[in-house]
């Protein structure tokens, strides 16, 4: 034992103590399932699709993110990108300096999201975009809703509504960074035509383009690009532009109607600008005021009252007041600051725009009064002062037309008998007194390559020996043209031409009856030469042209009053016989109640043409009547409808003025000629029993039958 201790003991064998593990269970084999292969199969093309597509969508995103990088490097500061025109624009003010049109594309001045009527900023976010400030440029809400709404039109997807949010409609306006290049399009409105098309392509180019300007601008800079660059109709681009065409009020100021009809614009302005349809812009307004009053920007209350008190125009809106003469200034200027200006030009004219919308007002009431319904007759109107300066000017009925064919300056007509002042001005200036006699007997004239020629009265009969005064008051032919070929047909011609008349005149001696043709703007002009004294004018429109910023093209007109034509006295003794031509002879129609007029009237062959053209002291004016297919009137004289028109007119305009002298001299006894006063006789081979001062006459040759005769003119 201790030896076993010691030394150990002998190395043995053991069986473990612990237990012997059970035996393992033999498991039952599974049945083996029916399609698995199937479903295997379909795992694997689902992972390899999902693959593909996450594949495909971080590139995808990778590549967007990197056009949206590109825009967002190119897009310059917002200020840049404010006026979105490639050309200037003309703003037109009246005598008065108030703007009452525009010409070009009106840009109207910078307005921002900050300092625009909260009104606005709620309307155009209410119809245009009422999730604006949630999304990140692109709605995909709005795409989906407008997908749906395409489809159920029969549309394509992205044909017609487009679901855009106003950030893409603004990088429509921006046309998605391409500059405008006059070398590559043919027209600046064919390149916004191709910047608001729609089409796939297009589509998936904004969508960067939206994003890289939400990450670029604010939301409030987004705004003032869209306030700024929208177009809105009647040549307004922007709102403050507009705001001032329709209400005469900045875009800061106008309230919940006006900014309702202003939003209400964005979707279709020419359909909708008030200037084209009133009733339809209040109707379009009514939708927007709802949306509104639904989205929480007015309440009951406000969005009740903007309903009860629609919108209006201003009062130079509604009358589109001075449309063809707006056209006609910007005829007259130069073109390279006008219809082809690169700046925005200023120009203070001399219209008075009280006096334009009287002056419409009377045309329409003569018409409506006056005129057989269904006619087709046309009417022109021109008012000036006697320096030239145009007041008014009426180029046709319809007044909406403007831009169209303007009568009162670009249409040529035969002035009949409105011609003859000029002819009495000759005999005048060379000392003839409006108490002179001449014959008033038949005559004829052989003239050279054609033959006699025998000149009418109007009523065909003859009055004999009768003055100066009553041949004009009574518009006799033969007396007209015998005092022409007395005084010089070349010094009529001169005097004519002098005083305004740049048209060709005729040679012969119809020249006297108005054969020739004129302008209403040239003969009205002519007239205010003898109203001033006998000096010449041009008439003209433009005080003073501006260029802001560039004062070396400005342009300053301080009366058109040029060169004497006649003596003072001849122009005062001619406007006495004018005068007579309204108290007694063929324009008493256009005489004015307690108001001294003077004038003449006009008509020529066949009826084509009727013309008044007269003046007071303070005022000239003009009025033509024809059709533009130069087929005669019908029973219309000068003496009639356009006296009528000009006895309307300047009643109007003279409301509320002081009654104020003619400029005349009026003829005392000793201006009676000693011998009788008669023009000599023309041509000694006169044909018939046409002699001058005795022979076949009816008039009384004694002194006390001449004195009878002037003291019956003078009364």
């Amino acid at each position: 034992m201790v030896a076993d201790r010691r030394y150990g003991a002998p190395k043995t064998t053991r069986k473990p103590t612990s237990a012997p593990p059970p035996p393992r269970k033999r498991r039952t084999p599974r049945p083996k399932r029916r399609g698995g292969l199937i479903s295997r199969f379909f795992g694997f093309i689902w992972r390899l699709i999902f693959g593909i597509i996450w594949r495909i969508t971080a590139v995808t995103a990778l590549i967007f993110a990197g056009i949206v990088f590109y825009f967002y490097a190119q897009l310059p500061p917002v200020n840049d990108l404010l006026d979105g025109r490639a050309r200037g624009s003309v703003t037109l003010l009246d005598r008065n300096d108030r703007v009452f049109a525009w010409r070009g594309e009106t840009f109207g001045g910078q307005i921002t999201a900050n300092n625009v009527s909260p009104y606005l900023l709620n309307a155009v976010v209410a119809t245009e975009d009422k999730r604006f400030y949630r999304h990140f440029g692109v709605s995909p809400r709005g795409i989906a809703s407008a997908v749906r709404i395409n489809l159920a039109e029969g549309r394509g997807p992205l044909s017609g509504n487009g679901g855009s949010t106003i950030t893409q409609q603004v990088a429509k306006l921006l046309c998605l960074g391409v500059a405008y290049d006059q070398a590559k399009w043919k027209s600046e409105a064919a390149y916004e035509e191709d910047c608001r098309s729609g089409g796939v392509a297009r589509k998936l180019k904004e969508l960067p383009f939206a994003v890289a300007m939400e990450v670029k601008y604010t939301k409030e800079e987004i705004l003032t690009i869209y306030f700024n660059r929208a177009y809105l109709g009647a040549g307004a681009r922007g709102f403050e532009a507009a705001a001032q065409r329709y209400f005469g009020i900045s875009a800061n100021a106008v309230n919940p109607a006006q900014a309702a009809m202003l939003a209400g614009l964005l979707k279709a302005p020419s359909r909708y600008a008030p200037t084209n349809n009133l009733g339809r812009a209040q109707d379009r307004a009514n939708i927007i005021i709802g949306l509104m009053e639904e989205q929480g920007y007015l309440s009951a209350a406000e969005a009740n009252e903007a309903r009860a008190n629609p919108a209006q125009l201003s009062t130079a809106a509604q009358t589109k007041s001075g449309g063809f003469f707006a056209d006609w200034v910007m005829e007259t200027a130069p073109s390279f600051l006008t219809s082809e200006t690169m700046e925005d030009v200023v120009i203070r004219t001399t219209l008075d725009t009280i006096m334009q919308k009287r002056a419409e007002e009377g045309l329409a009431w003569v018409f409506e009064n006056k005129v057989k319904e269904g006619s087709n007759a046309q009417a022109a109107i021109l008012v000036m002062s006697a320096d030239g300066a145009v007041r008014a000017m009426v180029g046709g009925r319809k007044i909406e037309a403007a831009g169209s064919f303007n009568r009162a300056t670009q249409a040529l007509r035969q002035t009949g008998s409105s011609f003859k002042p000029f002819v009495y001005a000759a005999a005048l200036d060379q000392g003839w007194s409006p108490m002179d006699f001449v014959e008033d007997t038949p005559l004829t004239m052989n003239i050279p390559g054609s033959g006699p020629w025998t000149p009418k009265n109007y009523d065909g009969e003859f009055k004999g020996l009768i003055t100066l005064t009553q041949a004009l008051a009574e518009s006799r032919n033969i007396p007209a043209v015998r005092v022409s070929e007395a005084a010089g047909r070349e010094n009529v011609r001169n005097i004519a031409a002098d005083f305004g008349i740049a048209s060709d005149m005729a040679a012969g001696p119809a020249l006297a009856l108005g054969a020739s043709e004129s302008t209403l703007i040239e003969m009205t002009g002519a007239y205010a030469g003898i109203l001033n004294g006998g000096s010449s004018v041009s008439p003209y429109g433009i005080r003073i042209l501006e260029v802001p910023g560039n004062e070396e093209l400005n342009m300053f007109t301080e009366t058109g009053i040029g060169e004497r034509v006649i003596s003072e006295e001849a122009a005062q003794n001619l406007i006495y016989m004018m005068a007579q031509v309204v108290n007694d002879g063929t324009g008493r129609r256009a005489a004015l109640d307690g108001r001294p007029a003077a004038g003449k009237t006009g008509t020529t062959s066949a009826g084509r043409d009727a013309w008044f053209i007269g003046f007071t002291a303070d005022y000239v004016a003009g009025v033509w009547m024809g059709n533009d297919d130069n087929t005669p009137l019908k029973g219309v004289t000068g003496g009639g409808l356009p006296a009528e028109i000009w006895h309307e007119v300047m009643t109007r305009i003279h409301e509320g003025l002081p009654v104020t002298e003619l400029p005349m001299r009026v003829p005392s006894p000793r201006d009676a000629p000693a011998q009788g006063g008669l023009f000599q006789s023309p041509d000694t081979s006169l044909g018939g029993g046409a002699r001058i001062g005795g022979g076949q006459t009816t008039a009384p040759t004694s002194e006390d039958d001449v004195l009878e005769k002037l003291l019956q003119e003078l009364r």
